[in-house]
């Protein structure tokens, strides 16, 4: 593809303050995308916002499920490229508020799709979950396996990649699904995950509360490769009109348990003495996951340039860095207190 497909290339980004699309949108920025974000909260922790690339897009307020604004949005900016990242993405919150996750999920989604129909988008890059799969005893996940989700967030996923794929087949909308294994990179601070949440505890000098048994299985991919992968794939999508409909598995296929994995983290980090506390309060979860990605790799030519080690050595530094200017504030309250106390004894 030419070095020149993204120069001003109007793009709208859902998602965009979240994990993925804090490094999907400096991307395409940098690739000179006019790019166009949703964004529903305020989000000033977000390294979108707290690194400046706010400022060098434009910003439309609302919700996923306003489906006027979706219209007004893609006809107003004359959007080319869709890359729908907005989700609930929380497995424990969808548990707690699965009707709110398939309002999001799902309603949200078919407006979108719609949206992009009425407005002419040439491709809509939507982002979807190995979870979409269920649970299954054929392991790894093929793109041909069936979409079987049964608890909330799995389901709103399942039924997000199935209205897509209609919206492909029947009306010829240039959408593709990418299913990833879990995504972790500098920027997720829902620490309740498990690789923000070791580093996390570990900075602190604290022990890691695994929620399940730590032997559940699952297959990750580093946040800088998934968005490569996502460009890589709207590049592919604009040229082989064949691609519209298909999905693509992204991930390391690798298998480590979660006590394997926070062991892995504690060692590089240098606290092996920190060991783990296993809850074992897990429930309304597949125990097994992984990816086979052998269709990206022999239709779309993909590989990811970090492997597990180094995408968890670049992760720990950013945390690291963020961490200590999240303490330096308070330490300089601290010692400006003192230096007051000492003055007016």
């Amino acid at each position: 593809m030419s070095s020149t497909f993204w120069r001003d290339r109007p793009v709208f980004v859902t998602g965009a303050t979240g994990l993925l699309g804090s490094w999907l949108v400096p991307e395409l920025v940098h690739r000179g995308a006019t790019v166009v974000v949703l964004l529903r909260d305020g989000a000033p922790r977000s390294r979108l916002v707290s690194d400046g690339w706010l400022s060098r897009v434009v910003t439309v307020h609302g919700a996923l499920e306003d489906g006027a604004l979706a219209r007004r949005t893609l006809a107003e900016y004359s959007i080319d490229t869709v890359f729908h990242l907005g989700a609930q993405t929380l497995v424990g919150v969808a548990k707690v508020d699965p009707v709110s996750t398939l309002e999001a999920n799902v309603r949200g989604t078919w407006l979108l799709l719609e949206a992009a129909r009425q407005t002419g988008v040439r491709q809509f890059l939507m982002a979807s979950s190995d979870k979409a799969y269920g649970d299954s005893d054929r392991l790894p996940y093929r793109e041909d396996h069936a979409l079987q989700g049964r608890f909330p967030y799995d389901v709103s996923k399942s039924c997000a990649d199935l209205i897509a794929t209609m919206y492909a087949r029947t009306y010829g909308l240039g959408a593709a699904i990418v299913r990833c294994g879990n995504l972790f990179g500098g920027g997720d601070l829902n620490f309740s995950r498990l690789i923000p949440g070791v580093i996390q505890a570990t900075l602190r000098g604290e022990k890691f509360m695994i929620r399940s048994d730590g032997k559940f299985v699952r297959d990750f991919l580093y946040v800088e490769d998934a968005a490569e992968a996502y460009v890589l794939l709207a590049e592919k999508l604009a040229g082989e009109r064949t691609l519209a409909g298909e999905a693509f598995n992204f991930g390391l296929e690798m298998r480590p348990t979660m006590l394997d994995l926070t062991h892995k983290v504690l060692q590089m980090m240098g606290r092996a003495d920190l060991e783990p506390v296993v809850q074992n309060i897990a429930s309304a979860e597949i125990r097994e996951q992984y990816l086979d990605a052998g269709k990206a790799r022999e239709r779309l030519g993909w590989a990811p340039r970090h492997g597990m080690d180094a995408g968890l050595r670049r992760t720990i530094d950013w945390y690291r860095e963020y961490m200590a200017s999240e303490i330096a504030p308070s330490s300089k309250a601290t010692a400006r207190a003192r230096a007051v106390m000492e003055k007016t004894s």
